[in-house]
């Protein structure tokens, strides 16, 4: 007698308060699994349910630490795959390695394609992500790709907490202008860019600022934020332009090294981004960093794909 399929949630270790969020939103408890290290740091998966034909989501970012978190997705969709799940999406808030895209050079990798192979080889049978930091990583897939936008949680977030008539959006640089000029168009602000110039990775010079903000209260939206440099040295080159205020909103926390410390010590008002990655205690006591979960964004796409609805909808920002 055939039966219908049950939708199951796997959850990594990487972010444990968002899986547990994203869990709590669907009302679908998280499926019991062991997934621990041994002493050589070896990863262990063990699933103490029975998951034979189901539909399966397993929630992992590859986030810091990049590698083991990796390690980690890869064993757990391959013990997925041998309990005989029938179908098992990765979510994967936080793509790591999405900015090795392309060759930068002569003898360099393109590890976003790399991971994207091991991924699909491990059985994944299709990948649900959020804001990509290339586009164009959706074609490294031969299976299923969907890339959410955090844009319409953020327009959301804008419109309850920033009250001003004179808002201007800033891409942070060139590469940015469609999520920005998206997001002003949504808002009904004006639209400016930074023009910079990044000598090596982490390390960026604002050259020009590209469009009028004198006597705007701006905000710099981004899908990364690192070392924080890019975005410190942008708000105080938008002040010395004229504006009135400088936030920002980033999808992805990575925050590496000093820079929770560098946002505190800068002139934003404010940084606010979304819990694709797990925050860390210096994160959540930080005065000046807000989160904003996307956990509704991600159970509403979950709850589509196993619907075999349309996930679309979700892009416009009348979603959020």
């Amino acid at each position: 007698m055939k039966r219908n399929r049950e939708t199951r949630i796997i959850a990594g270790n990487s972010n444990l308060p968002l899986a547990k969020s994203i869990s709590k939103h669907l009302k679908i408890p998280l499926t019991k699994a062991e997934i621990k290290r041994f002493a050589d740091m070896e990863v262990f998966v063990e699933i103490h349910e029975n998951i034979r034909g189901e539909d399966v989501f397993l929630i992992q970012s590859t986030s810091y630490p990049a590698n083991d978190n990796i390690m980690e997705l890869l064993v757990t969709l391959d013990a997925l795959k041998r309990a005989s799940a029938n179908r098992v999406t990765v979510v994967i808030p936080y793509f790591g390695y999405a900015r090795q895209d392309r060759k930068v050079g002569p003898r360099t990798p393109i590890s976003a394609k790399l991971l994207a192979n091991i991924i699909t080889a491990a059985g994944a049978d299709r990948v649900l992500t959020l804001d990509l930091h290339a586009g164009q990583i959706q074609g490294f897939f031969d299976i299923p790709v969907d890339n959410l936008f955090a844009a319409p949680v953020m327009v959301n977030n804008i419109r309850k907490n920033v009250s001003s008539d004179k808002l201007t959006v800033i891409s942070p640089d060139v590469g940015g202008v469609f999520r920005a000029r998206r997001i002003a168009k949504a808002l009904h602000a004006d639209l400016a860019i930074v023009d910079k110039r990044r000598e090596k990775a982490g390390v960026s010079e604002v050259l020009n600022i590209i469009g009028d903000v004198d006597g705007r209260d701006c905000i710099i939206v981004d899908d990364i934020v690192d070392s924080a440099g890019t975005l410190c040295n942008a708000a105080a080159a938008l002040l010395e332009k004229g504006a009135t205020s400088v936030a920002a909103y980033v999808t992805h926390a990575v925050l590496s090294g000093q820079a929770v410390e560098r946002v505190e010590n800068s002139e934003l008002s404010f940084l606010a981004v979304t819990d694709s990655i797990c925050p860390s205690e210096q994160v959540k006591k930080s005065k000046k960093i807000k989160l904003v979960t996307i956990a509704p964004l991600i159970a509403e796409a979950i709850k589509r794909i196993s619907d075999e609805t349309s996930v679309s909808s979700l892009f416009s920002f009348e979603a959020a």
